[in-house]
């Protein structure tokens, strides 16, 4: 090996953890057979009073891994020594927290002790999307996460927001090992939920050339105040599928930072949106493929970290 491969190794093994190889799809297979049958119990009981609960998951799942990678940190309520990752404005509003306790709460009746928060935010995302309508047979959960001990308020930064530049959001995707593809694979994401008109709305006056002007119109008879929530999608609003990438094509796309994907002359993610805009199922692939890939950023495996008996707090 010469010195260029040790470094490229070295990087990704800083990367990834350098211990991916522990996470296995059959990690609970004797220890709690059942982890994704009660988790998916306890999503469909809540998608009944809560239509957005798979995209509040599934944005859960992408704040968590974005800040010192899948370890349940976001979870972590201020305590002594904590100083809570909820608070930060990435993460403020941040929802679906109730729905991880209670998946937690069962999974402690029947296998005390054994599965990790950070495992049911990853399990939870990947049902969310079965759910909402994605791939009837979605990417395969890697598990074995443990969760940590601490919190990390000043790392949220990492995470990717409404108000970055496109230079900005593709750092922070690469600063994690995720390329052009990944990053608009998961943006697809959006294809559910709902954002604020405080994220969106300094693209009306003056008019933002790529938003269609008659779409912008529709935007500003919604927001009626800049907490109202609109549909990311306005076709398909909680369905999981591509119409995110048509939207883009039409200029339709609500963030900035979504519709950069498309409207940025020259980049590379442009022809992935065309790709993602004519195949669902291209979509369907790449975004499991990106999923795998986000949930198994630096996880704590064997002896580091804990089980957590609360999500909210350690042992």
């Amino acid at each position: 090996m010469n010195s260029f491969q040790f470094i490229a190794l070295a990087l990704l093994v800083s990367i990834f953890g350098g211990s991916n190889a522990q996470l296995s799809a059959t990690f609970y297979d004797t220890t709690c057979p059942n982890v994704s049958s009660v988790a998916r119990g306890i999503i469909q009981q809540a998608q009944q009073s809560d239509a957005r609960i798979g995209a509040k998951l599934l944005r859960l799942h992408f704040h968590d891994c974005m800040v010192n990678g899948c370890d349940a940190s976001l979870l972590l309520d201020d305590a002594d020594g904590i100083d809570s990752e909820k608070d930060e404005a990435p993460n403020t509003t941040v929802d679906g927290y109730a729905v991880l306790d209670d998946i937690k709460t069962a999974l402690e009746n029947v296998c005390p002790g054994v599965v990790s928060c950070a495992d049911i935010v990853a399990v939870a995302a990947q049902i969310s999307v079965s759910l909402d309508g994605g791939p009837s047979n979605p990417w395969e959960v890697q598990f074995g996460r443990r969760d940590s001990t601490t919190a990390n308020s000043a790392g949220t930064t990492a995470i990717p927001g409404p108000f970055d530049t496109f230079d900005q959001i593709r750092k922070k995707f690469s600063d994690v090992g995720l390329g052009s593809t990944d990053m608009v694979a998961l943006s697809g994401a959006h294809t559910i939920g709902k954002a604020r008109c405080a994220t969106f709305n300094q693209r009306f006056d003056p008019p933002d050339s790529t938003l269609d002007p008659t779409y912008r119109e529709e935007l500003i008879q919604a927001c009626s105040t800049p907490q109202t929530l609109v549909d990311f999608d306005p076709t398909t609003p909680n369905e999981f599928d591509n119409n995110y990438y048509i939207n883009l094509q039409n200029n339709k796309g609500l963030l900035t930072t979504d519709q950069f994907l498309f409207s940025t002359n020259g980049s590379d993610t442009i022809p992935i949106v065309n790709q993602f805009a004519s195949s669902q199922s291209d979509f369907f692939d790449n975004f499991g493929q990106s999923m795998v890939k986000i949930g198994n950023i630096s996880p704590l495996t064997g002896n580091n970290g804990q089980i957590r008996s609360d999500c909210k707090r350690v042992n």
